[in-house]
C-alpha cells in the first residue's frame, strides 16, 4: 500500500499537473486567468487577497528549503539544527496564519458577496477545500510535530525530505513516508492532490508574468473639451452640409 500511495500516486500527480497546464495552454488560452471578482467587491479583498498570496509566498519557501536542502548542508555552513528549528516553526507559524486568515476572509467574501458567489465554479470550491486542507494539515504538523511534540518530536528533514527528493530523482523510497507520521502522510497526498487538479482551476495564473506591460504603447485620450479641437464648432450629424 505505501507503494501506491508515496510512489503511484504522487507520480500520477505529478504527470497530470504537467500534462494538464501544457494542454491548458494549448487549448484555453483565454481561460488561463485568475477571473478577477475585483469590480464586484474590493474592501474584503484588499486585505483577503495580499495576506493570502504573502503568506503563500512564506509557505511555499519554507518548503523548498526544507524539503530540497538536506540537513548536512546547512550544518556545513554553520546553522545548527537549533536554530534552523527555531527559525522554521517561527517563520512558519507567521506565514501559515497569514494565510489561513487571507483565506478565510476571500472565503468569506466569495460566500456572502452574491457576483462573487454567482461567478464561483465548481472547481473553485474544490480547489478551496482542498487548499484549505494542506494548509490546515501543515499547521497542525507544525504545531503539533514542533511544539506540543505529540507522538514524540519528529524530523521532518530525516524522512519527509530525503524522501521528497528520492521521488524528484527518480528513486522513490516508500519506506521513508510510510514511518512518517499520519499528519506527514495525509499533507503530502492533499498537497499532490492539489498538484493533481492545478491545471483545471485559477491557480494557473501563478504562471503567468505581466512581461508584456513593459513594453506595451501608452494609451492616448483625447479630451472632450470641444474648443481644443480648433477654432470650427464640430459639425452635428444633422447639420446641412455647405
Amino acid at each position: 500500500m505505501s507503494e501506491f500511495l508515496f510512489v503511484v500516486v504522487p507520480y500520477v500527480c505529478l504527470t497530470t499537473f504537467v500534462v494538464g497546464h501544457l494542454w491548458r495552454y494549448r487549448y484555453d488560452k483565454f481561460g488561463w486567468t485568475t477571473r478577477s471578482s475585483q469590480l464586484y467587491e474590493n474592501r474584503l479583498l484588499r486585505i483577503g487577497s495580499p495576506l493570502f498570496h504573502f503568506g503563500m509566498l512564506g509557505v511555499v519557501g519554507g518548503h523548498i528549503i526544507g524539503l530540497l536542502v538536506p540537513e548536512s548542508w546547512t550544518n556545513a555552513v554553520g546553522i545548527s539544527e537549533r536554530t534552523y528549528h527555531v527559525v522554521a516553526v517561527v517563520g512558519g507559524l507567521i506565514s501559515g496564519v497569514m494565510t489561513v486568515v487571507g483565506m478565510a476572509i476571500l472565503i468569506y467574501r466569495r460566500r456572502t458577496t452574491g457576483p462573487v458567489f454567482s461567478a464561483t465554479t465548481v472547481m473553485d470550491k474544490v480547489m478551496y477545500a482542498f487548499l484549505a486542507a494542506a494548509i490546515t494539515l501543515g499547521m497542525w504538523n507544525t504545531i503539533a510535530g514542533s511544539i506540543l511534540t505529540i507522538g514524540g518530536e519528529y524530523n521532518y528533514r530525516q524522512g519527509v525530505s530525503v524522501w521528497f527528493r528520492s521521488f524528484l530523482a527518480f528513486q522513490p523510497n516508500a519506506d521513508l513516508m510510510a514511518n512518517a507520521p499520519l499528519g506527514f502522510q495525509l499533507h503530502a497526498l492533499v498537497a499532490f492532490g492539489l498538484f493533481a487538479i492545478w491545471p483545471f482551476t485559477r491557480l494557473v495564473h501563478v504562471f503567468s508574468a505581466p512581461v508584456g506591460y513593459v513594453t506595451r504603447p501608452y494609451i492616448v485620450y483625447r479630451s472632450r473639451d470641444d474648443t481644443r479641437l480648433g477654432s470650427h464648432r464640430p459639425r452635428r450629424g444633422w447639420d446641412r452640409v455647405g
